[in-house]
């Protein structure tokens, strides 16, 4: 367990243990599409793999996607994420975008990641479905 007065990287405001921790323990699942991008976002900062893999949407998934995944882990500081909008996404759609940027720090140089994710819901599930590149 996690120290209950750590603030989640997602940028909720919330202490991680009762934001986004639960999540990647598997004791609860993302109600929403925004959410499900805030928790994989904290995922990437704090290492979590299995985790970014498990909400991948199953039929998206590539042998090579634990790995590449671990690579920009291990190789990109994220810094701050900011959630710009999100559409749909809610707990009885099926589909939802959400429009982010996060900041992060790679090989000494400051930069920002600015996307749209699509999500999918499944069997009661969010899944990261794939992301655009959007102009910043």
């Amino acid at each position: 367990m996690t120290d209950p007065k750590t603030l989640c990287a997602c940028g909720s405001g919330a202490n991680y243990a009762d934001c986004c921790e639960p999540f990647h323990l598997g004791r609860e699942k993302a109600a929403t599409a925004e959410a499900l991008m805030r928790s994989r976002y904290c995922a990437y900062v704090r290492g979590q793999i299995d985790y970014l893999v498990g909400t991948t949407l199953p039929a998206v998934r590539t042998t090579d996607l634990w790995v590449n995944y671990k690579s920009t882990a291990d190789s990109i500081q994220w810094i701050g994420l900011e959630v710009m909008s999100a559409s749909q996404g809610g707990a009885e759609d099926k589909t939802g975008k959400v429009e982010f940027k996060a900041s992060y720090i790679q090989d000494g140089e400051r930069a920002m990641h600015h996307e749209w994710s699509r999500f999918r819901r499944s069997a009661g599930n969010w899944y990261y479905v794939d992301g655009v590149m959007a102009e910043s």
